[in-house]
């Protein structure tokens, strides 16, 4: 029989990657000590990244050398918070210590400074047998040490280059500190302002949120793995934690196909696509199925159908919590369920540990799966350098440099600005003048230097960030007076000062009112006033849910009574999610929206108040009338019966408008826009074809200023009922004052196609219209057709 060139080159690669594990075996017998770095051939970087046979070579290796012990091991993740450079403070430490040093565990997350992530690797490389390297992870979610903006309010700047380098930022801190993993990017659609993690996210949008997060993997992970620069990121949650009932964390979800493949899914298969390192999977279930136990989802779909070879590591305790759901009699069938339907990594629910050799005895789970979730593991271990050097990441002169830099710092207060949403400028009152004669600075989170760090805050020093007044006082000229007053409390600490109120309810301050005369004289005295209210930062965040989205506590008290005597008043809002501002919209002539913006959030504030910037940030989310709209968002179905206001018998309210107070895409400037001269290349494509739409836009305003320009489409029938609008494209240009450009857009079946009644992704035959404009309200509109 005459052999194949291509056979016997595979052959030839089969028949050395044998020898290898013969030797790399043979060593390990006869010498116990003997590392994995000795055995293997030096990782280079470029055969990681380009030549993916080597890479699985050296993972099939090692595994071929792995006992099923430490084949589990390596599905395990534990949270260490105690110093690891000291003796363990409790007996569940002192059981994490032994099992690292029987090379039993895969990861370890909290555990943050060069030092103590140095002596942790040490003592699994120089105790466990076959010393493999672990992996160690943080919830670096909008900084580490330098903040920037929550990921709800940087989405606002729509600005994938700035949004990519405040990832890159803070990979490098994260790096500099030791770790390589980092639980971002949230990745999840969320409509919902009650949902506490919509601050988290890029917003409502799944294009939006596909794009973002998208520059956000960019920038954790930059071009490549093996620089000591990046970190792996992990796409979270999969999938639909943003859809839970009620805006209740950790809720069940109720959708159906329809919504799944073409709302939720699309930015997790971005991701897939972007090359994302890991994936979270979510706490909620979806039409019944815990989604740590979904089968089609994770195994089926992600590792199937997207052939993406990462590993889904679980939420905290989320295996363990398939028996709370009711989907698992016990831990042991949870491990069972979760393992098989495609949870790779288990996260603090000692599951896997526990029960899958039993499991495997019992054929319950198969060696093949065990095996394939920890070639996943190992696969990452070798793509981030750590076979070739488990320290690597453990360099304190980095720590002591590239942490909290000057640069850094530089950085966050770039992105801050261009966060800030204008939402409502009247007889041009902003910008205000340096040289302005008074301000006043009012309100509970004026002075607030811990607020502006928002949830989430890493490694962030207590009460570190540039308040309001500090960024006020730094920018304008010396002879203005600036009053000063708090007027009230937000909230009543139940903690110390530093102590982590994430894990402690917040009371708000409703009977002390002692701060409001004086409030109200300081007002008096001013040319304007900057009122300074909305959320403390652990309003919202993970568990932070609520059914009121007003203002707390005695803060409206506080406006009105500021308003009786100074009608010049910008709210300056600091928030971290959509918030009711109905009456507050009626009562002041301008609101800026600032969320949380970080370590810089007073200058950046101060940059646009006093016109350094020109705002351009656009709302990632709609605001509404009130919290009975919620779940609020732009692109809603038609339903048989239009919303008319004029008739009872349409889909709407009776007391308020059905549509947003401030809508998605949504955001004022110190100049103005104009768009004109909408035009298609083409009146009908094929479903393979493509076109282009361009637009002029100018800028006929007196300031220099950025626009984003966004695209929307409307597939006007399909086999399934499709939404009035979606966006499908934007672009963020400078224009000078007087400046027209000409911006273009391209169209083809990607653009196009949706999750249909087939079960597919495909473009069906019809008409589409096409909108663009300054927010998902824009007017102009052009069609065209897809012809069979």
């Amino acid at each position: 029989m005459r052999l194949s060139p291509s056979f016997f080159y595979k052959f030839v690669i089969i028949f050395f990657v044998g020898i290898i594990v013969i030797l790399g075996a043979n060593k390990l017998k006869a010498q116990d000590n003997t590392t994995l770095r000795q055995i293997l051939p030096r990782t280079s970087t470029n055969s990681i990244h380009f030549n993916n046979n080597i890479l699985n070579q050296k993972v099939d290796s090692v595994l071929a050398l792995m006992r099923i012990n430490e084949k589990i091991g390596q599905l395990v993740q534990y949270s260490g918070k105690w110093n690891m450079t000291g003796p363990s403070s409790s007996k569940g430490d002192q059981y994490k210590l032994e099992k690292l040093k029987k090379g039993e565990v895969g990861s370890m997350l909290n555990i943050t400074s060069v030092t103590s992530i140095r002596e942790t690797q040490r003592i699994v490389m120089e105790n466990s047998r076959l010393k493999i390297p672990l992996i160690f992870a943080y919830d670096v979610i909008h900084g580490y040490k330098t903040i920037f903006p929550i990921p709800l309010g940087e989405s606002a700047s729509w600005d994938l280059k700035i949004i990519e380098q405040s990832a890159a930022v803070a990979a490098k801190e994260s790096a500099a500190s030791g770790l390589n993993w980092t639980f971002a990017p949230m990745i999840d659609v969320s409509r919902d302002a009650r949902w506490g993690r919509v601050m988290e996210g890029a917003g409502e949008d799944t294009f939006l949120n596909s794009e973002i997060g998208v520059a956000r993997i960019k920038g954790f992970q930059g071009k490549n793995l093996y620089d000591n620069s990046t970190i792996a990121a992990c796409a979270k949650h999969f999938a639909g934690y943003g859809f839970g009932e009620a805006g209740r964390d950790y809720n069940t979800v109720n959708i159906g196909e329809n919504e799944l493949h073409n709302v939720i899914l699309p930015p997790f298969k971005a991701a897939a696509k972007a090359g994302v390192a890991t994936f979270m999977n979510s706490f909620n279930d979806i039409d019944g199925i815990p989604a740590t136990g979904h089968k089609e989802l994770q195994r089926n779909l992600l590792k199937g159908k997207w052939n993406w070879n990462g590993f889904i590591v679980s939420d905290w305790g989320s295996i363990g919590e398939l028996e709370a759901h009711g989907y698992a009699v016990d831990k042991k069938n949870a491990a069972e369920i979760a393992l098989n339907a495609g949870s790779d990594m288990d996260m603090e629910s000692y599951a896997y540990e526990a029960f899958l050799e039993t499991l495997l005895d019992e054929k319950k789970v198969s060696i093949t799966q065990i095996d394939d979730a920890v070639k996943r593991v190992l696969r990452l271990k070798f793509e981030l350098g750590l076979f070739d050097d488990p320290y690597k990441y453990c360099n304190e002169e980095r720590e002591r440099t590239e942490v909290y830099s000057e640069e850094n710092l530089a950085i966050a207060r770039d992105v801050a600005k261009k966060s800030i949403v204008l939402l409502k400028n009247e007889n041009n009152i902003l910008p205000l003048s340096k040289s302005i004669g008074s301000i006043a600075v009012i309100g509970p989170l004026a002075d607030d230097k811990n607020s502006p760090l928002g949830n989430w805050r890493a490694k962030a020093e207590y009460n570190s960030a540039i308040s309001l007044l500090e960024g006020v006082k730094a920018s304008v000229d010396k002879n203005t007076k600036i009053y000063f007053e708090k007027g009230i409390e937000l909230t009543i600490p139940t903690v110390e000062p530093g102590q982590n109120q994430f894990l402690y309810p917040l009371k708000f301050n409703t009977t002390n009112r002692s701060g409001i005369k004086k409030a109200v004289e300081a007002a008096k005295k001013a040319d304007v006033v900057l009122l300074a209210i909305g959320e403390d930062a652990y309003q919202t965040g993970e568990g932070r849910s609520q059914t009121d989205i007003g203002f707390k506590g005695l803060q409206m008290e506080l406006l009105e009574a500021v308003k009786a005597v100074n009608p010049n008043i910008v709210i300056v809002l600091m928030n971290g999610r959509p918030m009711d501002l109905s009456r507050p919209s009626q009562m002041v002539p301008s609101i800026l929206e600032c969320w949380h913006l970080g370590s810089q959030s007073g200058y950046a504030i101060a940059d646009v108040l006093f016109g350094d910037y020109n705002p351009s940030g656009k709302l990632p989310v709609s605001f509404p009338h009130n919290v009975g709209q919620e779940p609020l968002y732009y692109n809603q179905k038609n339903t048989g019966r239009p919303y008319n206001v004029k008739h009872v018998t349409f889909s709407g309210y009776r007391d308020a408008p059905k549509t947003a107070l401030y809508p998605f895409g949504f955001g004022l400037s110190y100049t103005t826009f104009e768009y004109s001269d909408l035009n298609s290349s083409q009146t009908e494509i094929k479903a393979n074809g493509s076109l282009t739409v361009s637009v002029n836009v100018t800028n006929t305003g007196e300031h220099d200023g950025e626009e984003v320009v966004q695209l929307y489409i409307r597939d006007v029938v399909g086999s399934l009922t499709r939404p009035v609008k979606e966006l499908k494209g934007f672009q963020k240009i400078k224009l000078s004052a007087g400046e027209t450009k000409t911006v273009t857009f391209s169209i083809d079946s990607e653009t196009l196609q949706f999750y249909t009644v087939n079960k597919i992704w495909e473009v069906e035959p019809g008409t589409f219209n096409v909108w663009i404009g300054g927010s998902s309200e824009a007017q102009m509109m052009t069609s065209f057709s897809v012809v069979e």
